[in-house]
């Protein structure tokens, strides 16, 4: 079973693996309380914990 991870766009943080749901319903918790967040793949996130290249999407 494939494991996703948070990356929050205040504090740059990066979560613990979770599940599909479960990341989710994370990200839907933060956008209630005003904090982006986005979904990424457990491995692109351990890539970018790694390198620390993890770049906001801008969206125009």
């Amino acid at each position: 079973m494939e494991k996703y991870v948070i990356i929050r766009s205040d504090n740059k943080s990066i979560s613990k693996p979770m599940d599909r749901q479960q990341a989710i319903s994370t990200v839907k918790n933060y956008d209630k309380q005003g904090i982006s967040s986005y979904i990424v793949s457990e491995d692109e996130g351990s890539r970018i914990a790694k390198n620390k290249d993890f770049n906001i999407p801008k969206w125009e």
